[in-house]
């Protein structure tokens, strides 16, 4: 169905239930089990952030606000003491995240709102009311189907069901496709109905094809009551013993539409935020890639786009230039920027660029140099009295040594000089580095007119954005060093990490000597302790099953052998490492053991299976070391983890 419609005669306001699409994002991503390196869990952070951001995209409106619960009892529990009285303990990984979707919207300049006395449901419900009656669109998101009692013509309900993405759009003409009902109806059918989420009693023996029945039949819950005699059988004779339950479970779901406020539709707009502010909380969040990105490029900032990009005058050097021009290029620190591959101890360059101190920039293809050309770079990259910046330098460091040459004279890399200047940071793209210091996009400036652009279908804009990235870089260096000084970070960028970079990329190229034969002997033991688990488990229950399968396992722990019921799960019961240690604390029976023996060695064969695979022709293992990761400079290593 078509989103809701937003003209300028007739804006559109965004509501959203927050704990209920907090509550959808935790347990859509809780096997994600995401967390900070410091132990804060941040699936429901990371999940709304990416719902909010979607529908937002998607929907375009031009006043949204967020409505959320509060602890205090409402007028509900009031009336009906054990309202919600069966929901379970909310969990505590959730608990602590609720803060942080707080701060979030206070961040993003999101209005946000709660009332004591009051649900979320029936303050989006006061607001959704007085928005359409003010001649404006409303879009409802939430996962409460008591909401849908507020559709009518302006107002449309997003109702999310699976996960975090898959959500109907209920329209009038969609609820009564649904339902068989309006809008109007449904409170009346949800109070015959009853609902357990909110312990809400239902009929017995009613479900809901005979309470939708019998709204249609008798207009209303208000006439079915009145002409209840009129109902036969023993469903009759159970509607008549629970009215008084359902009139109550009635008024509780009807939601409230005066609730007072203290805010006008006007000031449900989003503010403007600042790119830095919440640049600085998704690092402590650690939230990166490509949902930051995807914050900044659907909400924008509210900030004044940088006005400039880039000063580039790009020379592209074919065959019998390069010589010449690195021989005049003036002294002072030069901006490099590769194209290339990089990883496994080497890489491979596919294009250079470098920026001279004088605004221009050269893009040199390796693969096309003269004898003359190829003598003359690698002897200016291996000038160590020639000044340059790299962004990230390792990589073509490894790439150049692969290819005969070296990079001596690197006196900064503006990827470790912003890890040094933030190193809670979880991003160091040169694009947002230049955001961030230099108030700059990552563009060209072009020569007339002094509008910025990209470089389009321009058949030589590879090389020119290659050029573009070099000269960012060199005044990047320039903006990052002197950020440092003030810090008195320089001497630890000089003496301690530029050093380390080098010797990294030594240790990558040289790689970890392995004894493959001992790995390989290790690789024997725990496959055959692997299969001895097996047969262990096999001869204990008397039949042979997959013990990697989690259904057959609980068929035969929980079913065949009868054994103490695990944690509930959506499958069943569970089967994981901690469950199954409890188990063996809770039965004699040896198959729990036999089952973490068994997991243990598998998990240890597939290690050493792992590393075996990563040995290279030199029987080394050829690691990445991660020198910009973590916040206290501690270093890590990936493809593979050692």
């Amino acid at each position: 169905m078509p989103k809701s419609e937003v003209t300028p005669s007739r804006p559109c306001l965004l509501l959203l239930d927050g704990h209920s699409l907090a509550y959808r994002a935790f347990y859509a991503l809780k096997d994600a089990n995401l967390m900070t390196t410091d132990g804060q869990h941040t699936e429901a952070v990371y999940g709304f952030t990416s719902m909010l951001t979607n529908i937002l995209r998607d929907e375009q409106p031009t006043h949204v606000a967020v409505a959320f619960d509060r602890s205090e009892p409402t007028f509900r529990h009031e009336e009906y003491s054990d309202y919600k009285a069966n929901r379970a303990e909310t969990p505590e990984d959730f608990r602590g995240q609720m803060q942080l979707i707080f701060e979030l919207l206070d961040t993003l300049r999101v209005p946000r709102m709660s009332k004591a006395g009051f649900e979320a449901d029936d303050l989006i419900a006061t607001l959704a009311t007085r928005a359409a009656a003010e001649g404006m669109n409303v879009l409802i998101v939430t996962g409460d189907r008591d909401a849908l009692q507020l559709v009518n013509e302006h107002v449309t309900v997003l109702m999310t069901r699976r996960g975090i993405s898959d959500m109907t759009r209920f329209t009038p003409e969609a609820v009564e496709e649904k339902y068989g009902l309006t809008p109007a109806q449904y409170p009346d059918f949800a109070a015959l109905r009853g609902d357990p989420s909110d312990n809400l009693l239902s009929i017995p023996s009613v479900g809901e094809k005979t309470a939708a029945k019998w709204v249609r039949e008798f207009g209303s819950l208000t006439a079915l009551v009145d002409r209840v005699d009129e109902v036969k059988g023993k469903v009759g004779d159970k509607l008549r013993e629970h009215v008084a339950q359902v009139l109550m479970n009635r008024r509780l779901t009807e939601l409230l539409r005066d609730v007072p406020l203290d805010l006008e539709l006007a000031d449900l707009t989003q503010g403007a935020w600042e790119r830095e502010e919440v640049n600085k909380l998704f690092d402590t969040l650690q939230i990166r890639g490509e949902l930051r990105e995807r914050v900044f490029k659907v909400l924008g900032t509210g900030e004044a786009e940088p006005e400039q990009g880039f000063e580039v005058e790009t020379v592209i050097l074919g065959p019998d230039r390069v010589a010449g021009w690195l021989a005049a290029l003036p002294q002072g620190r030069a901006g490099l920027a590769f194209k290339g591959a990089y990883g496994s101890g080497t890489g491979r360059i596919d294009a250079i660029a470098v920026a001279s101190p004088d605004g221009t920039a050269a893009h040199i293809d390796p693969t096309k140099l003269t004898e003359a050309d190829e003598t003359a770079l690698r002897a200016w990259l291996g000038d160590a009295s020639r000044p340059k910046a790299v962004h990230d330098a390792k990589g073509p460091i490894l790439a150049l040594w692969a290819q005969g040459m070296e990079l001596r004279g690197l006196s900064c890399d503006t990827a470790l000089a912003a890890y040094l200047a933030m190193p809670g940071q979880r991003t160091f793209a040169l694009e947002d580095l230049a955001r961030r210091y230099l108030n700059r996009d990552l563009r060209a400036e072009e020569e007339t007119g002094g509008q910025a652009a990209l470089f389009g279908d321009d058949e030589d804009a590879p090389a020119k954005d290659l050029a573009l990235r070099a000269h960012a870089v060199r005044e990047l260096a320039e903006s990052l060093e002197a950020f440092l000084a003030g810090r008195g970070g320089t001497q630890l960028l000089a003496d301690v990490e530029l050093p380390l970079l080098s010797v990294l990329a030594e240790m990558e190229r040289a790689g970890i000597a392995v004894d493959s034969e001992y790995f390989a002997g290790l690789e024997a033991e725990f496959g055959a302790a692997v299969k001895h688990a097996v047969e262990e488990a096999h001869r204990a229950v008397g039949e042979q099953f997959n013990l990697g399968s989690p259904k057959q396992l609980q068929e035969i722990l929980f079913v065949r052998l009868n054994l103490p019921k695990t944690k509930k799960i959506k499958t069943g019961y569970s089967t994981d490492a901690d469950q199954l240690a409890w188990l063996a604390t809770q039965t004699d029976h040896e198959l729990p053991t036999i089952m973490l023996r068994h997991r243990d060695q598998q998990k240890l064969r597939t290690t050493v299976e792992g590393l075996i695979k990563e040995i290279a022709d030199d029987r080394r293992i050829h690691t990445t070391f991660n020198q910009i990761i973590a916040a206290t400079g501690r270093l890590s290593s990936e493809k593979p983890n050692l």
